[in-house]
């Protein structure tokens, strides 16, 4: 299970408007064992997101809470995966792409993910299952 950083933005703010989706599906999640990954990219994506627009404690509190995440991956995003990622631009059902999500579906396929926890339609559309 791969998390995007619109399920991390959702359980870290509680006036999220898919706060109480996200939180029930994490907990759903927990319940099945699921293993939960993410990457580099997403961390930092989440973290400047939550210090931009909640605070800087909100933040580095989601940041600590990785560390006490079991069955948690982070995966590490190398300069070839960046290069492989600029091929999803080229896909015209892909429209307003972003760089975090094209080098995320380049680090699930390594990885053999096919499932996402995120609300973003571009991971469906890339052939990728959504949960949340």
């Amino acid at each position: 299970m791969f998390v995007d950083t619109g399920a991390w933005v959702a359980l870290a703010l509680v006036r999220d408007p898919l706060h109480e989706r996200a939180a029930q599906a994490w907990e759903e999640l927990a319940a099945a064992g699921a293993r939960l990954h993410t990457s580099v990219p997403v961390a930092l994506e989440t973290f400047t997101f939550l210090d931009r627009n909640a605070m800087r404690d909100v933040a580095l509190a989601w940041k600590d809470s990785l560390e006490k995440l079991q069955r948690f991956k982070m995966l590490e995003c190398t300069r070839t995966d960046v290069e492989r990622a600029w091929g999803w631009f080229k896909r015209k059902d892909l429209h307003k792409l972003s760089a975090v999500d094209a080098t995320s579906f380049v680090l699930m396929t390594r990885a053999r993910i096919r499932v996402a926890f995120a609300f973003d339609h571009h991971f469906a559309t890339a052939g990728f299952r959504l949960v949340g």
